[in-house]
């Protein structure tokens, strides 16, 4: 019984760096599979919330399309997010009612 107050502040201490440790490599790995499954086309946001469309891959950069021939390079690791493109949103969530998903009614009116 003399031993238990340090055997659990061995565990503690165990609790303190693997679980956290798992988390990074859990992550590391995540964001791999980020970069590995980026290809042409890809809509994509950047680490400062630029969206953009993958235009070029190289090794360690990425040139983004932000608008129509505007094109910027970021580092791959600056890629955060692979976005879905607007096309493949739920179609049966629009009710058809003016003033939905964007739409304007005919007379102009907002």
């Amino acid at each position: 019984m003399e031993y238990f107050p340090i055997l659990v502040f061995v565990a503690l201490a165990l609790l303190l760096f693997v679980l956290p440790a798992r988390q990074r490599k859990r992550m590391q790995q995540q964001a791999q599979e980020l970069q590995n499954s980026l290809t042409i086309g890809t809509p994509v946001m950047t680490s400062g919330g630029l969206y953009g469309t993958v235009a070029a891959l190289d090794e360690k950069t990425v040139d983004l399309e932000i608008a129509p021939g505007v094109v910027v390079t970021f580092l791959r690791p600056a890629i955060v997010e692979v976005r879905t493109p607007a096309g493949t949103l739920d179609e049966g969530t629009d009710s058809g009612t003016p003033g939905t998903a964007g739409e304007r009614p005919a007379d102009g009116t907002l």
